[in-house]
C-alpha cells in the first residue's frame, strides 16, 4: 500500500482545485511559500496563453500542518480559481441555474472531447473539457512541492531542462513566435534529473512495483505527454557493449563511467542519477481550428476554440518534476517506514 498517496478534485473554471495527501509522517517541515514558488514556475515559460494573465496561483493549506510541520494527519491543499467569478452561473452546482452559455458540441481533435462524450454519455462537451483540462496540473504541482520538501530532507536534488522545441534545439523563442503568428502550436522534449537517490527504490518482483514503470505511468498521465524514456533514448541504435554501464572499483567503491540506463536497472534505482526524458505533443487547441464533427448536428465543421497556449513545454517539465517527486517520496517512505521524521532518519 502506498505511503504517500493523494487525490485531487476540481474543474478548470470551477471554484477551486483541491488535493488531499495521505501518509506523510509527522515532523516534516512544509513551507507554503515553496509550494507557491513551484506554482509560479508552472505558470512561466515562453509561449503561455491568456489564462496565465488571469491566474496567479497560491496555495492554502487547510489541514495536516501545524506551526509549519506535518502532524501525521491528511494534508489538504486548495488553490482558488480567480476566473471563477466570471463562471459562477456557468459552473453552478444547482439545477435552477442551468444555462447553455459556454456549452459546445464541436469536438476538438487531440482532446478528450469525443471519447469522453461517449464514455460518460455527455451531450455538452463542457462537461469533458472542465476536468480533462491541463488546469488540474496546478494542484498536482502543489502536491509535488510537498513531496519535494520531503525529498530534500534526504538530500535528494532535482533539475529539468528543455532539449528541443519543435524542430529546433536552440532559439526556442523564435520558433514559438513563428507558430504563434500562424495560429499554430508547438510541442517538444524535456529532461528531468533526480540525484542522490537511495539504491533499491522500486522492485523487480512484480510488474507494478518497478520504479521506471511507476514513473512512466505518472508522467504519461500528464495531458499532452506522448512518450517517456529513461537514460540514453538512443538505446535502440546501440550495441549492448556500447549501451550497458560497466562497473569499476575506485578505492573500494563501485563506480561507473556512463549512465545510459538513466539510474534504473531491473526496475530499481541503482544509485546513479535518475534521468527521465519525455515528449510533449503540440497543444491541440489551435487558433486556426482543425476540421471536426459537430456531435449535435452530425455535420462537418471547425473545432471549438477556447483560450490556448502556443507552447507549454517548460511548464510541462515543472509538472513532470512534481509527478516524479510524488513517486519517489512514496518509495522512500515505504522503504524506510516510520510514523515520524526522527524515526525515519534513524532507519536511514
Amino acid at each position: 500500500m502506498s505511503k504517500f498517496r493523494f487525490l485531487t478534485a476540481g474543474e478548470s473554471h470551477g471554484k477551486c482545485l483541491t488535493a488531499i495527501i495521505e501518509g506523510v509522517p509527522a515532523g516534516f517541515e512544509i513551507n507554503s511559500e515553496f509550494i507557491n514558488s513551484e506554482l509560479k514556475r508552472r505558470q512561466g515559460g515562453y509561449g503561455r496563453g491568456a489564462r496565465m494573465k488571469i491566474e496567479s496561483d497560491t496555495v492554502e493549506i487547510t489541514s495536516g500542518i501545524r506551526f509549519g510541520k506535518t502532524i501525521g494527519s491528511p494534508i489538504t491543499l486548495v488553490i482558488q480559481n480567480k476566473d471563477f467569478e466570471n463562471w459562477q452561473k456557468i459552473m453552478s452546482i444547482y439545477p435552477e441555474d442551468f444555462t447553455d452559455e459556454k456549452s459546445f458540441t464541436k469536438c476538438r481533435p487531440g482532446h478528450a472531447d469525443y471519447a469522453g462524450s461517449i464514455k460518460y454519455n455527455q451531450k455538452d462537451l463542457r462537461n469533458i473539457l472542465e476536468r480533462s483540462s491541463a488546469r488540474k496540473t496546478a494542484i498536482e504541482t502543489a502536491v509535488g512541492a510537498v513531496a519535494k520538501q520531503i525529498l530534500e530532507k534526504f538530500n535528494v536534488k532535482w533539475s529539468s531542462r528543455i532539449i528541443q522545441i519543435g524542430n529546433v534545439k536552440e532559439n526556442f523563442e523564435q520558433e514559438i513566435d513563428k507558430a504563434k503568428e500562424i495560429g499554430d502550436t508547438l510541442g517538444g522534449k524535456f529532461e528531468i534529473i533526480f540525484e542522490n537517490l537511495p539504491i533499491g527504490l522500486g522492485s523487480y518482483v512484480h510488474w507494478d512495483r518497478t520504479i521506471d514503470g511507476k514513473i512512466a505511468q505518472t508522467v504519461m498521465s500528464i495531458p499532452a505527454i506522448k512518450s517517456v524514456s529513461f537514460g540514453n533514448y538512443n538505446a535502440y541504435k546501440m550495441f549492448g557493449s556500447e549501451y550497458h554501464d560497466e562497473m569499476f572499483l575506485d578505492n573500494g567503491k563501485i563506480v561507473r563511467k556512463t549512465n545510459n540506463a538513466g539510474g534504473v536497472e531491473g526496475g530499481m534505482t541503482n544509485g546513479q542519477p535518475l534521468i527521465v526524458t519525455a515528449v510533449m505533443k503540440p497543444i491541440p487547441t489551435l487558433k486556426k481550428p482543425l476540421s471536426t464533427v459537430d456531435l449535435l448536428t452530425m455535420e462537418e465543421t471547425q473545432a471549438h476554440f477556447e483560450r490556448s497556449d502556443t507552447c507549454a513545454v517548460e511548464a510541462c517539465s515543472v509538472v513532470a518534476e512534481a509527478r516524479i517527486a510524488t513517486v519517489l517520496a512514496d518509495e522512500i517512505l515505504e522503504k524506510f517506514g516510520g510514523d515520524n521524521f526522527e524515526e525515519i532518519m534513524k532507519r536511514i
